[in-house]
Parts: structure tokens; sequence; C-alpha cells
């Protein structure tokens, strides 16, 4: 863990500057947008260790797979977001000698992501040669009220000296991704032209042939007047820069405003990008920098106004769970639906920006709560649309029969994994997707959805399932060889008992859902059924006899269900008996050593009981837990959020909080020692879960809002919202009472610790608070 960061309720701040922690500062204090996202790089030049990362929703290059081995069946390349060209850079020199806080000597630092108006500012007291010293006052953004525009202002004041400056804005397209298989570079120069105030550079990613504007124009202030400057023009391959010559004057600040345009050919004709980064700069130049400024925190507001959770009495619970809805916001939008949300977001390259199955299993309800229901539907949307190459997908593995599989890893529907754990065994991906269906359609209650989208989905992965599963003579049942479950730690098992669950409950769902739509809208269902070559009478039989007769491996002795066959054999012991050395564990054994062991990356068999904890009674849910959850080590992201949530609902208190910290302040505290590639944006929706779902015991039963609400003891007080098919309600917990606002313009049935109530409109409920479990 890596504890150098202030507690703030509203901001993260580093206030001294330590080398080692800078690509750490570099993930937690990016910004975005939902259509970019930078790290938080230095404008002024650095030679020191650094990630440089600027990203551009949607923009990606296949990267050829290299792995020492190929195996049939392996996707072809993995897909990896690019860095983008750098369009923060302000080149500065003194008398000739470049700004580089690697090199000058550090008097002070400071920097500050003010997450309630979505701005990043930094200031830095520098020395330099001679004993000059140089103050200078950074504040940038990405503009979310025009998500194509990026803003900086970057102010220096010489404290002790005067004389030449030398201050060039700059854009950089000649940039490079570390993770590239094969050292390359993905960008080439399409055009560019500097005249001025103004340029751009237009450039084009190798093979998927993105094309990315990126455009600036800057003014320089000095003593409070606009400087009426000729720059001298810089240009190269895939660079342009104005460099301006000032003097310096002793404690007078100079002020320079950049702003930057980001367009993309996904959203404009290749020939309209520049006039569209020119019309986007016109905006910016004519708004000026504080008018974007307020912008900004006018949007923001508008944003916590929908989904601000606060917490009275543990500040660093507090500026958790809030860094975490921050970046989520700023990943996701949901305005377009051909995004979605890369598990580093705008943070970093790791996992390729790609979509994983953490969007339907973990994002989701954190948008159906806090957004307008199209937000949700446009990620159900984005799988709709991706179904024709999880079918190619599955025929790859020689699935037949329009079986789906989806992707573990993708940017465009095909799979892009290239470990052949994940991309051929790590199947229980495809019951995320049609669980999202089910999810969505139980919150918002569009079950039309279904109709002209969902059941096609659900039958392409119910016939995937149908034919991975192989019928056991030895067992007399069906069962499933050869997977990898959430729990990584160990691939290649059989019968792992939450993929056979899932994969059981996807067909019986699909069923279901058939009869549904056959009996809704049978015009629909017999054109989809022509369509799709779907014969009901001979395909349904067979699937009800799976649904029947799947094997689901179970240990009577102690009474628990068992992660795979075999699992019980190990030697079984708790996580405490490791030493601290050893953690985590991925960074310190050998692969060899962690699949031997008994330790469990992440919620396995638990995951199957947080999904379906209505199939389940508490008393198994605990025998379960408590077996399982002392031999987790929650090495990935997406554990201790399902762990809260369960031991919240067993009343097991302390464990319940201890989960809620470990994923609230996962990146902020760096508990995996991994920040430095970027922050689990997909994990940052299970913060949210697990307070509302955990501490707050939200769920929807029989189509009710129900909550059985508890307060760590450390609290005073934690209030959330949440939007429901219209309705708004807010939550507010205190040591003694639970109170629950109608916000609405119409009466609400709720449920509260067992007990139905209809809130009027304007109106409240307020009981006493009951203990968890």
């Amino acid at each position: 863990m890596k504890q150098y960061l202030k507690e703030h309720p509203w901001h993260i701040i580093e206030d001294s500057f330590d080398s080692e922690n800078n690509r750490n500062s570099e993930s937690i204090f990016s910004i975005g947008n939902g259509r970019f996202g930078q790290r938080a790089n230095f404008e002024e030049d650095y030679s020191g260790d650094s990630l440089q990362g600027s990203y551009v929703a949607g923009v990606y290059y296949p990267d050829k797979t290299k792995v020492g081995w190929w195996k049939n069946g392996y996707p072809e390349y993995f897909a990896k977001v690019l860095n983008a060209p750098n369009w923060i850079g302000i080149r500065v020199k003194l008398d000739g000698e470049l700004l580089d806080l690697a090199k000058a000597e550090i008097l002070s630092f400071r920097r500050t992501l003010d997450m309630e108006e979505g701005i990043l500012y930094r200031e830095f007291t520098a020395k330099l040669s001679g004993g000059r010293e140089l103050a200078v006052k950074s504040t940038r953004f990405c503009s979310i009220s025009d998500d194509e525009l990026g803003a900086i202002r970057y102010e220096l004041t010489p404290l002790n000296f005067g004389g030449p400056i030398n201050i060039t804005p700059y854009i950089d397209a000649d940039v490079e991704n570390e993770d590239s298989n094969y050292e390359e570079k993905f960008w080439v120069e399409v055009d560019k032209d500097m005249d001025m105030r103004r340029g751009y550079v237009t450039a084009e990613t190798k093979k998927t042939q993105f094309q990315v504007c990126t455009a600036m124009d800057f003014d320089i202030l000095q003593a409070g007047k606009a400087v009426d400057f000729n720059p001298y023009r810089e240009q190269k391959d895939k660079y342009i820069g104005a460099s301006v010559d000032l003097t310096a004057d002793e404690g007078a600040p100079i002020i320079v405003h950049k702003y930057a345009a980001i367009i993309s050919s996904l959203n404009y004709d290749k020939k309209d990008l520049v006039a569209a980064a020119n019309k986007a700069l016109d905006r910016a130049k004519q708004a000026g920098f504080e008018s974007m400024a307020a912008a900004q925190a006018h949007a923001w507001k508008d944003k916590w106004d929908e989904a601000d959770i606060l917490i009275e009495g543990d500040v660093a619970a507090q500026q958790g769970i809030r860094f975490n809805i921050f970046q989520l916001y700023q990943t996701y939008t949901g305005e377009d639906e051909r995004l979605n949300i890369g598990p580093k977001g705008f943070t970093g390259e790791k996992y390729g920006g790609s979509t994983y199955w953490d969007t339907e299993a973990y994002c989701l309800p954190f948008y159906l709560a806090t957004a307008d229901s199209r937000v949700g539907r446009n990620l159900l949307i984005y799988r709709y649309k991706h179904l024709e190459k999880a079918i190619e997908n599955a025929e790859k593995l020689g699935f037949k029969n329009g079986a789906a599989l989806y992707p573990m890893v993708t940017m465009n529907g095909e799979e892009c994994h290239n470990e052949w754990e994940i991309t051929f065994e790590e199947i229980h991906r495809n019951g995320a997707i049609a669980y999202a269906i089910f999810d969505y359609i139980r919150y918002t209650g569009d079950k039309e959805y279904l109709i002209d989208y969902g059941l096609e989905v659900l039958i392409g992965i119910a016939r995937f399932w149908v034919q991975r599963v192989h019928f056991s003579e030895r067992r007399g049942m069906y069962v499933m060889h050869g997977v990898t479950g959430p729990n990584e730690y160990e691939n290649n098992v059989n019968n792992n008992w939450y993929t056979n669950y899932i994969a059981r409950w996807c067909i019986q769902y699909a069923l279901e859902a058939r009869e549904w739509v056959k009996e809704q809208a049978p015009e629909k269902y017999e054109a989809l059924s022509d369509r799709i070559k779907f014969y009901e009478y001979t395909e349904t039989p067979e699937w009800q006899k799976v649904v029947d007769n799947m094997y689901l491996p179970e240990d009577e002795k102690l009474n628990i269900f068992v992660q795979h066959d075999g699992f019980l054999d190990k030697d079984i012991r708790p996580v405490s008996t490791l030493e601290a050395s050893d953690r985590p564990l991925n960074q310190n054994w050998s692969w060899d050593r962690i699949l031997r062991s008994c330790f469990i990356k992440q919620a396995d068999t638990l995951q199957g009981l947080y999904f379906f904890e209505d199939q389940f009674d508490l008393d198994t849910i605990r025998r379960n837990f408590e077996f399982y959850e002392p031999m987790t080590v929650h090495e990935s992201s997406l554990s201790p959020c399902v762990h809260a949530i369960q031991a919240a609902r067993l009343g097991m208190e302390d464990k319940a909080y201890e989960m809620y910290v470990r994923t609230a302040r996962l990146d902020l505290d760096d508990y995996n020692n991994d920040t430095e590639d970027g922050c689990h944006i997909t994990s940052m929706a299970g913060t949210w879960m697990a307070l509302v779902k955990g501490f707050g015991g939200f769920r929807i039963e029989a189509d009710k809002l129900t909550f059985r609400p508890f307060i760590p003891g450390s609290w005073d007080k934690y209030t959330f919202k949440i939007v429901y098919r219209g309705s708004k309600l807010r939550v507010e917990v205190d040591q003694q009472k639970a109170r629950i606002h109608n916000d609405s313009s119409n009466a609400v049935e709720i449920v509260l610790y067992d007990e139905t109530h209809t809130i009027p409109a304007a109106g409240r409920v307020e009981t006493d608070l009951q203990h968890a479990g």
C-alpha cells in the first residue's frame, strides 16, 4: 500500500513530489469527459519515469498476437486503446535552460484533483541553474459540457529573476504505446499546419485507419494584458508547435491559455475533421477559459446532484466513494451506444482499453440507479450489435447453429484476448451478458427489450451452453470440462460450480423469454425464428434436458457448493497463513505455485450466490461465505465489493466495512501494487454497489424497491440517491434511524425491513435502524 495522498471530502491532494509515486499519481489524477481523457502528465517536459497517456474513446489498434505457441482459435490480435496525440504540451525554457522537474530542485509541489468541479490543479516552485526560482500554477480540464475540448491555464512567475523566457505550446502525434507487442508506433501523419497561434495535426492509425485531428489555439497574458506576439513556427513529422520569446519580469506572472480540440473520425467524415476542430476552437476562444471552467463546474454539479453519496464521520471513506463515482462518470456518459467502459478507462493502457464482462456484472447496476434508463439500454445495445461477431467467435472454436460466445476482451465484437486459459476457457462471461438483460428488465420494467433485441441474444447464448456441456454416463448428468471460473488462479478445471450454475440459468431464462415473446409478439417471434433458424420443437426439449440435469458439485459433509471438481483435495488453509512478503501472489509466486494453491483471486462460487441471492437461504450463503472468503486474497479489483455486499447481508458488519474500504480506496492507497498501470475503473462501480447494496441493503424484489440498511459504527450518517422507473429516492441512515425520502411528484411503494410502505410525493418514511442479517 502507498498512503501518501491527503484525505479530503472533495479533493485528491498530493502535497509533495516523489518520483517513486509519479506513475501512480498520473493514474489517480487522470481526467476525462467520456469522449477523451488524459493521464496526469506534466505540461512541461519531464525526463523522469512517466507513462504518457492521452486516449480517445473508440480508437484502437489491432496489435498482432504475440505468443510462444500458436493454438487454433487464437485471436489474431490484441486490441489496444492507443496513446493518442499529446495535446497538453507546453515547453518552457529559461534563457535556453529547459524546465524539467526531473532535473530541477523542487522547492514545493502540490497537485489537487477537484472532483466537485472536474478540474485538475498543480502548482510548484522549482530552482534552476544560477539559483533562479520559478513558480508555476497549472489548471486543466477535459470539458464535459463541450466534449470536443480541453483547456489549460498555465501560469509562470519568476520569483527572483528576470530575463529571456521561451514558451512553446505544441501538439505531438509522434507517440508510442508502452505495451506495444512489437515496439511499433501506431500513428501516421495525414496532414498538419501551424499558422500563428492555431495549428493542428491529423494522424491516422495503422490498420484500423481511424483519424484524429488534434488542434490547438492559445493566447498569452503578461502583466494582466494580452501579449501581441509573432511566434516561430515549429513543424516536424507528426508535430507542430508555436515558439514564443518573451522577457520575464521578476514577480510578474505570465499566463498561457491553451485550448485543444480532439476530433475523431468516429464522429465526422475524415474530410471534415479540420473544419470541425476549427469550429470547436472558435467556441473555446469565444467563451474563454474562465467561462469554460464555470461551465465545467456547472455540468459536474448536475452529475453530483444525480449520483453523489454523502458519508459523515469518515473522510477517507467519503473521499474514496466520490473518487470512484468521479472516475466512472468521466469515463462513460452513456451518450454513444458504440462506446463502452474499459477496465482502465482513460487512465492507462493495461487491458487494452477494451470491454470485459465487468461492464455487465458491475457497471450496469450503477448506471441503472443513477442515470436515465437509456444509458443502461445503450450498454445492452452495444452487445446486441456484436451478436454476429459473438456467433463468429463461437464458430472459430467449433460451435454451430448460431451458438454465440461473447468475447472476454473486445473493441468491435471480435475476441482479442490472447491467453488460452482466458480466450478458450473463461466462458462464464457469456452468463454475464444474459444476466445483464435480466437485470436491466428487472430494474426498468422494459420487458419490450426482449422482443426487439434480448431474445435473439439469449437464444445465441443458450445454444452455446447446450453445445458446450456433455452428458456424463457415469454421473447421469450434464457436465462441463476445461473451464476457468472467475477465480483466475485456477485454470482448465472441470465443473466449475459458478459456470455450470449460470449456464443452466441462462438456458432457463432463454426458455422463459421465448415463451413470453411468443405470447406477446407472435409475428415478431415467428420472423425471428425464421431468420435465425430457431426450431423450438427440436431445440427447446434439449435445452430443458440440460436445465433439469446439470451437475452442480456439492460436498455433503461440509454442506457447501464445491468451486470445482478436486478443489477440496487441495491444501486448504486461510490467507492469514501467508507471509506479508508473499502478497500479492501474482507478483511474488510462480504461476505453477498459484495454480496448485487453494487461494482464490476473486469471488467465484460466491459470485453465483451474489447474482442469484434470492435462490438461496441465508444459511446456505453463510456457510459458503465462511468457507471461501478466508481463502480469498482479493487480488482482483472486482473481488472486495461482492464480499462486502454478502457480508452486509449476513450481518457481518466489520467484514463488510473492511471490504468496502478496500474497494473504495483500492487505487488511492494502491492495495494491489498496480495503480501505476491505471485505475480500476470498472470495479469502481462495485464500490457504489458495496455501499448501496451492502450497507443500504438495496434490492429489487418482486418489482418493489427493498431496503435493509445498516451503518458502520465509525460513521455518523450516510446518504445516497437512486432513480427507479421515473421516481427519485433519497436514503438517509444514521446511528439511530433509517429514512427514505421520495423526491418525486408521484407516490412510491417500497419495502423497508420487510414492511411495505407507500411514500407520497415529497414525503418520507422513517424507522428505527436494525442490524443487518
